[in-house]
């Protein structure tokens, strides 16, 4: 096999869409698998973690700019703090890994590794929360968490050990806390659409698939080119039962003691796996401009009698671009062709390629290829940066605009069970329809096609934007006198199906 055949994509994404993501992992250079007998574990190269890295500038800014502070709590967390809520210890018992020796010393209490971990911040919250004057209080961390659930490993999507970000909170009302759900809830949509290009549904987790413990959860969904459905982020209104769990009250302003209302609401790497499947393609990464790390790599072509000028004159080129912000990358290598250049950079997912041969030195112009699909323009020197950008955005929209095709030709109405499982049977995409409330219904669905209810929609509040009573309950959308497809009972709510990572 040739060094070009090696690196290109050999499976094709249509056909194969397993096989080919793992490939397009591996061969951008995103993530290695773990060592042999560690089932479940990646390692995260740099290529990909500048891709974490985007997540987390972007996030951490937001964050801070409403109020939140970063803090680190233990990896390890006592049985008896996790046993503290119950809904906690239920919900994630069989995914916990458990340590039960240090050294040579059995340990007097086992200890979680950290799952989540409401279980190990809701205590200190506890201790430093003393007035209505200490609320709201609102903390971040970054870390990482193992759930012991992994059986195939899909880097990003699937792995025991995974990194992600966890906010928890506390607040004196309900309203408060509502507001703090529905604000983390924008921001997460806000990076899939502003940063990955990528359009997003938003809505709740039905009742008996919320987070343990929790009154609601909300997430944003994004459907993948194949079809399933990725849980993009959560986040939950916790209502009081972790407060209660662990005595976290404070005294108002009339000095009565009084519950806490918490929230949590986390966004792990998962984000890239979604990211990695909608926008690449059959010759491997496509990024967006806003997390590539590099927007532009510059491709010179040169002869031996013209490579001194080429060579120059991309230099310059390159400089000019740095200097603008532009993160740009010269490949000025001298053993590779231009050709294997080309493939080699498109694999890697940058989003445009600027070409200059001795044409574009004497007549002082830039050829740009669009990564996405490889659309190609003249551009002025003189213009250079003003027209870079605009590629970028160019190369920016493409990919939104492909993204929110798929999603728009892909939510479909059914009348029936048949109708739910042959529509997801061939199409996937998310199937619409009248749902009773009663997970039975759901588990109907899910033997048959392995679908189940991603999301139902959320009530957020009224026209002005206000919050009102029970507003975090998802709102009926269908209409009065509707049945519910698969068991024809009355419907009290409108329920989304899709198969899911």
């Amino acid at each position: 096999m040739s060094e070009d055949q090696e690196l290109g994509i050999t499976e094709q994404k249509e056909y194969n869409p397993g096989e080919w993501y793992a490939e397009v992992v591996e061969k951008a250079e995103l993530a290695s698998y773990g060592p042999d007998g560690m089932g479940g574990f990646i390692v995260t190269r740099p290529r990909g973690y500048s891709l974490w890295e985007s997540v987390q500038d972007n996030l951490d800014a937001w964050f801070k700019e409403t109020g939140v502070d970063n803090a680190y709590f233990p990896l390890f967390i006592p049985e008896s703090y996790l046993e503290r809520e119950k809904d906690i210890v239920e919900g994630f018992d069989p995914e916990v890994a458990w340590v039960t020796q240090g050294g040579h010393d059995e340990l007097e209490e086992r200890l979680a590794v950290r799952p989540t971990s409401e279980s190990i911040i809701a205590p200190y919250m506890a201790q430093w929360v003393r007035s209505h004057r200490d609320l709201p209080l609102r903390l971040n961390q970054w870390c990482s968490v193992v759930r012991w659930e992994a059986t195939d490993t899909k880097p990003f999507f699937r792995t025991k050990e995974f990194l992600w970000q966890e906010g928890h909170t506390a607040h004196e009302t309900e309203d408060e806390a509502w507001e703090e759900t529905l604000t983390r809830l924008d921001q997460y949509q806000r990076l899939y659409e502003e940063v990955f290009a990528m359009p997003v549904m938003r809505g709740a987790k039905p009742d008996h698939d919320k987070f343990p413990g929790a009154d609601t959860t909300t997430t944003v969904e994004a459907l993948m080119p194949d079809g399933k459905s990725v849980q993009g982020g959560t986040s939950h209104y916790l209502g009081q039962s972790f407060a209660e769990a662990f005595d976290l009250t404070f005294s108002d302003v009339d000095e009565n003691d009084r519950v806490a209302h918490t929230t949590s609401w986390g966004l792990s790497w998962r984000a890239l796996g979604a990211l990695i499947m909608t926008h690449s393609d059959d010759q491997g990464l496509v990024l967006p401009p806003t997390v590539a790390p590099e927007q532009v790599v510059i491709v010179p072509i040169w002869q031996e009698e013209t490579k001194e000028d080429v060579l120059q004159y991309s230099a310059e080129i390159a400089a000019e671009l740095e200097e603008a912000g532009v993160r740009v990358h010269l490949d000025d290598r001298d053993e590779r062709n231009p050709g294997f250049k080309y493939n080699e950079w498109e694999l890697k997912g940058v989003p445009l390629r600027l070409e200059i041969g001795p044409n574009e030195v004497e007549d002082e112009e830039i050829t740009a290829v669009h990564r996405p699909d490889g659309e190609q323009e003249t551009t002025a020197r003189e213009t250079l940066v003003e027209d870079v950008e605009d590629h970028l955005d160019e190369v920016f929209a493409k990919l939104y605009a492909a993204a929110e095709e798929t999603l728009e030709e892909n939510v479909r109405e059914a009348d029936s069970p048949e109708e739910i499982m042959g529509t997801i049977g061939q199409h996937g995409g998310y199937v619409r329809t009248p749902w009773c409330g009663d997970e039975a219904c759901e588990e109907a669905i899910k033997e048959k096609v392995h679908a189940e209810i991603v999301a139902v929609p959320l009530d957020e509040g009224d026209a002005e934007g206000e919050h009102r009573e029970n507003a975090h309950r998802a709102e009926p959308i269908h209409e009065e006198g509707d049945e519910c497809t698969v068991c024809g009972d009355p419907a009290v709510e409108t329920a989304y199906f899709a198969q899911s990572y």
